[in-house]
């Protein structure tokens, strides 16, 4: 059964589905390397010389094209089980919008009722939320913030290998999540703009939250304009990006690689890379709730 969201919270649960979804999505785009299963092999004997009387001279060719076939059958395995060990877990394409809002729906709806309503002018007007939320969370904070936490979702998390409890929990996986749901809204509205998008400039996705991502970052600014590589009247450039495509490309490459190759969408675009991760995001859809 879904969880129904009250349309007074329906704000604040896009932004956190976001969050949320930019947090799975990091995940299943960069997966866990597993390591390679090895094959268990019997200790070498040392090759031992026939007596000139043996009744079968060529016993040791024979014995040395069974031993590559064997190996051969063994690799075959081998490569086998790791294919079933990447596929084992994957959420399919299909199937991963629906995941993305069966855990945003069930975790938001475990958040503190203020959460849930908060925007940036109550935010800021309240020290004691400022306080008791202070960022960034950690683990700690998501088992004292959310202590009537569904385990279903911890279960869910755990069975796509999202979460593993001997690495990264259900609340180490979340701090970030809510500390990045938290940051969005203490953030002052960007100023009025003619230029903003209706739909993320990377993977076309007219349905969801957009902010501006600085095209040359602004930690290079002074290095930007010092080294010459580009005017100071250009440095407020933005691209209106959806949060997953934002940290996408500020994992793709640094702040001085952005500044000096990837200044604007276009160069970004032209980049295989880069529109492979926007035809794969493109493709998720959140439905209404």
């Amino acid at each position: 059964m879904s969880t129904s969201i009250p349309e007074d919270q329906q704000r604040n649960y896009e932004l956190f589905r976001d969050c949320l979804a930019t947090a799975l999505l990091e995940k299943i785009s960069e997966p866990e390397t597993k390591p390679r299963r090895r094959t268990k092999t019997k200790s070498k004997k040392k090759a031992t010389v026939s007596p000139p009387s043996q009744i079968h001279p060529i016993s040791n060719e024979e014995d040395f094209e069974m031993n590559i076939q064997i190996s051969e059958l063994a690799n075959q395995s081998t490569e086998l089980h790791r294919e079933d060990d990447m596929t084992e877990n994957t959420i399919p394409d299909d199937d991963l919008a629906d995941f993305t809002d069966y855990i945003a729906a069930e975790t938001f709806a475990c958040l503190p009722p203020e959460l849930k309503i908060i925007d940036y002018h109550d935010y800021i007007a309240s020290p004691t939320l400022q306080t008791q939320y202070a960022l960034p969370l950690t683990g700690a904070d998501i088992t004292a913030h959310l202590p009537n936490l569904n385990p279903d979702i911890a279960d869910s998390l755990s069975t796509y290998g999202i979460t593993h409890e001997e690495k990264q929990g259900i609340e180490e996986f979340l701090a970030p999540v809510l500390t990045a749901f938290l940051t969005t809204l203490s953030t002052a509205p960007p100023p009025p703009s003619t230029t903003r998008a209706d739909a993320c400039e990377i993977c076309g996705r007219d349905w969801i939250n957009l902010s501006y991502h600085h095209l040359i970052p602004r930690f290079v600014h002074a290095k930007a304009v010092r080294r010459g590589w580009h005017r100071e009247c250009d440095l407020q450039n933005v691209a209106w990006l959806c949060g997953a495509c934002h940290r996408f490309v500020h994992r793709f490459k640094n702040h001085e690689e952005l500044a000096r190759r990837y200044y604007t969408v276009e160069l970004l675009l032209a980049e295989d890379e880069v529109k492979r991760w926007a035809t794969w995001v493109g493709r998720l859809r959140w439905k209404g709730r």
